[in-house]
């Protein structure tokens, strides 16, 4: 593709900058290991949760949303919960103030804080830093293959004649020159380049809609889609037949294994609700809440992600499916059978972005790509380096050292997602592997470790092993069937060795869980250990927050799933279901103001802090 000069323009000033903008803040990050992987716990939580959302905007998730908006129209809003999107709910309600009391660095720092020092707790230690590595690399492929197929397109300088090497190789230059600027800055990196990005990105989105609504009237878009594919609502089969419109598409719902959409909702709401009660996994999403000043900071930072990042991310997402259903489809049925629906984003970007514009959502996108991946990247060494190497190895050595061994781990982790990206070729696959096999054999052992004071560091190593072993081999043993299928096979397993390995060893010691018990205050099964907390603070109360929290978590899945589709109703120019949707949004909001804001806590009374 032959860019203008102006969009080249565009695309490396803002490449520039981000790299500079690492540089730049390298010197405060390098001081400690604390500025290098939480900003010295000194960021604005309005900063982080800009930044969170902007590292969710990534290009690859986008990608993969325009597929799914395209062929699944408005149903596509609940396909995402898959990861689960609504864990953020959990997270802004109570999970977030939960984590970020403990005052730890990294969730492997926090297994000790649970588990105290025994066998079983070193145990959990190393599990935990395996699985969080094992995630850093999926998203780091998943990321490779995303950039690869976007540069591909747009970048003007064919560096191969083979199209699919000519990806291999843009995917290798943009994650190099990604790993610069994250590798020198550390969070405050992260943070300061992503909310730039942000910005960038929510200027390109607005754009976008607005283009499409003038492109594309509703008459011209009912007659391109298969009835029922603007209703949000579902029955137990998905009712859309592109038979007459784009055959391909059917073959690609039935490959999916989503046809029978009831179920597939139901085990949407059944892993998601799992998944977010065990908290956030081990990535750069947990040390966001850990880099917040205060634990209502950090409440109130994962609420705003859902203000920020879900309307004007649909907003892109619901322009470009559109420009791409009205002007695509004759490109797509020739193509045959071997459609690759990952490529309808690049093409409405492509053939309806004026100059200026485009360059301007090439940066915005090349900046969620850059986003997501350094936050990821992030994550490797807080784990290698300060969980194993501090902790194990060498103990006492200077803070540059660290810093220094970050660096080296930060570059081998993304040399070895490379190399997975390169024997990968779907964003769908590897999106399913890791959000339903490798997160199912997280699910047990990190749900336990809240809610039940039995559980113990023997228990969460033999659940973990058995969840990530599970996780493995399930999905070879059944390669017939859907992987979210696969997830409650995957639960059990976990669960089984987080019981049983918990029952057949002795409880963890006492102080160290009324140490963690007086810390965060969770609900659940903690009254043995509240009894003991009890003989020698009589005035503390247990946590009787459950169904508070539960019902503000209902209202708040209904208020982030109105935002979602608020935006698409918007563009698809149907009015009055956009209207109602912000009515749900302005009552949920009312209900969360009341019921959840102005009862937010740092800690349930002034002893504990």
């Amino acid at each position: 593709m032959n860019l203008n000069w102006l969009d080249i323009a565009v695309i490396f000033t803002y490449i520039a900058a981000s790299i500079g903008i690492g540089f730049w803040i390298s010197k405060r990050a390098s001081q400690s290991m604390d500025h290098y992987f939480l900003g010295g716990n000194k960021i604005p939580w309005y900063m982080l949760g800009i930044s969170n959302a902007s590292g969710m905007f990534d290009i690859s998730g986008t990608m993969w949303m325009v597929y799914l908006l395209f062929i699944y129209g408005l149903k596509s809003v609940w396909i995402p919960w898959l990861w689960p999107v609504f864990n953020q709910i959990f997270l802004m309600i109570f999970l977030s103030v939960w984590l970020r009391r403990s005052g730890v660095m990294t969730g492997a720092e926090w297994i000790k804080f649970r588990f105290g020092d025994t066998r079983g707790a070193m145990l959990s230690h190393f599990i935990v830093v395996i699985f969080a590595l094992l995630n850093v690399l999926g998203f780091l492929a998943y990321g490779f293959i995303g950039i690869g197929k976007f540069a591909a397109v747009f970048l003007p300088w064919q560096l191969s004649s083979d199209a699919h090497t000519n990806e291999i190789l843009y995917g290798i230059i943009i994650t190099a020159l990604t790993t610069l600027y994250v590798v020198k800055g550390g969070m405050l990196s992260v943070v300061f380049t992503e909310v730039m990005q942000f910005f960038i990105m929510t200027i390109a989105c607005i754009a976008v809609g607005v283009i499409a609504m003038q492109q594309v009237s509703p008459e011209i878009l009912a007659k391109i889609v298969p009835s029922d594919w603007d209703n949000i609502f579902f029955t137990w089969k998905l009712h859309l037949d592109w038979s007459n419109i784009l055959p391909a598409a059917n073959e690609k719902i039935a490959a999916d294994g989503w046809t029978l959409f009831g179920a597939f909702w139901m085990m949407l709401l059944f892993k998601g609700t799992l998944q977010s009660m065990a908290g956030p996994a081990p990535n750069y999403d947990m040390q966001r809440v850990l880099s917040a000043k205060t634990p209502i900071e950090a409440a109130k930072m994962s609420g705003v992600v859902n203000i920020v990042l879900l309307f004007p991310r649909y907003l892109l997402v619901a322009g470009l499916t559109v420009l791409a259903l009205a002007f695509f489809m004759p490109e797509l049925n020739k193509m045959g059978q071997n459609v690759d629906f990952e490529r309808i984003l690049p093409f409405a970007m492509k053939n309806f972005m004026p100059a200026g514009l485009l360059g301007l959502l090439i940066a915005g996108l090349l900046a969620a790509f850059m986003s997501t991946f350094a936050a990821t990247v992030n994550a490797a060494p807080a784990y290698l380096v300060n969980d194993i190497y501090k902790r194990f190895i060498n103990p006492d050595a200077a803070q540059k050292v660290y810093v220094y061994w970050s660096y080296a781990i930060s570059i081998i982790f993304v040399i070895i997602g490379t190399l997975i990206g390169l024997y990968i070729t779907s964003l769908n696959d590897i999106i399913q592997w890791i959000v339903a096999a490798l997160y199912g054999g997280y699910t047990a052992s990190n749900f336990l470790k809240w809610y039940w004071w039995r559980f113990n560091g023997y228990g969460y190593f033999w659940g973990m092993v058995g969840g990530i072993a599970s996780a493995m081999i399930v999905p070879i043993i059944f390669p017939d069937i859907t992987v979210i299928y696969t997830f409650p096979i995957i639960f059990i397993i976990s669960l089984l060795g987080s019981v049983i390995g918990s029952l057949m060893t002795k409880p963890d010691d006492e102080a160290v869980l009324i140490n963690f018990y007086k810390k965060v205050r969770p609900w659940g099964f903690w009254k043995p250990i509240h009894n003991k907390l009890a003989t020698q603070e009589p005035n503390i109360q247990p946590n009787k927050d459950f169904g508070r929290d539960m019902f503000n978590v209902i209202v708040g899945i209904i208020w982030q799933t109105a935002i979602t589709a608020s935006p698409i109703f918007l563009v698809i120019q149907e009015f009055d279901k956009f209207f109602i949707t912000l009515v749900v949004i302005a009552i949920c909001t009312w209900i969360l103001k009341v019921n959840w804001y102005d009862k937010l806590q740092d800690y349930p009374d002034d002893k504990m802090k």
